[in-house]
């Protein structure tokens, strides 16, 4: 294979030309992250769990009609996605007390939430993603009005979405972080939902016992990363039951690679 342009590369992923104008091919890194790279390892058989949880996602959100940048998976690592342009926002979406909420409101991390709350950051490592208003968002050209309506209404439509099933596994959907970018088909526009919706983005509790699903368990040490990655893709079916992550990486099963 021919070496390919490398177009961008994050702290978890990796952005390549795609084989198509208009197309880029998202790899998935081993490195986990938090506190913007103030924290970092490499963590064997992550990317490869967080491409096919990802992938799981995306193609259940085309299937009910919300847009988003993916077209398929190309391999245990990559995903071949619609060039978008980002917008510059983080979007949480919040339906129970945790992380920075938590800390910054003094709500008891666990709490239900009277509604989900929709929060924006600026996407910006130097300044520490801060929290934004929509009165930031326009002012400074980030996105307009119109925009922020479209990004909360696919906001609202994936949380709802998401929430339904994780509660059919079992795990409670706490939070969940989303990215959206301007995909532009020749004079039209329209907002998708972009980047990942993975382990690394999302807060998961077990329904039962609240154990921990999700990136925490790197950001607070608790270990078992993997395994607690391994046991998201095992109850949406994405593993079988009775696999478990190996040094080299978890094996997967509902794969349907492209010739």
């Amino acid at each position: 294979m021919s070496r390919r342009r490398r177009i961008y590369e994050g702290k978890a992923k990796v952005l390549y030309e795609g084989p198509e104008p208009g197309t880029l091919i998202q790899h998935f890194k081993d490195d986990a992250t938090a506190f913007n790279n103030k924290k970092h390892d490499v963590i064997d058989g992550k990317g490869v769990l967080n491409n096919r949880i990802s992938e799981y996602v995306f193609l259940k959100l085309n299937e009910i009609g919300v847009p988003t940048h993916f077209i398929k998976r190309l391999n245990m690592r990559e995903q071949l996605i619609r060039e978008v342009e980002i917008i510059p926002l983080e979007v949480v979406v919040r339906n129970v007390a945790a992380g920075s909420l938590s800390t910054r409101l003094g709500i008891e991390e666990g709490t239900q939430l009277p509604r989900s709350i929709i929060e924006f950051y600026y996407k910006n490592d130097a300044l520490n993603d801060p929290l934004v208003s929509e009165e930031h968002i326009t002012a400074f050209g980030w996105a307009t009005t119109q925009e922020i309506d479209d990004i909360i209404a696919l906001a609202i439509r994936v949380n709802d979405f998401l929430s339904g099933l994780f509660l059919g596994v079992g795990i409670r959907l706490v939070d969940f972080k989303m990215e959206c970018g301007r995909l532009w088909e020749g004079d039209m526009m329209r907002i998708v939902v972009a980047d990942e919706i993975s382990p690394d983005s999302c807060r998961l509790w077990d329904i039962k016992s609240n154990d921990k699903l999700d990136k925490d368990r790197f950001r607070r040490d608790m270990g078992g990363l993997v395994e607690a990655y391994s046991e998201v893709a095992r109850r949406l079916g994405i593993m079988t039951e009775n696999e478990r992550a190996q040094p080299g990486g978890p094996v997967l099963v509902k794969s349907e690679p492209d010739e």
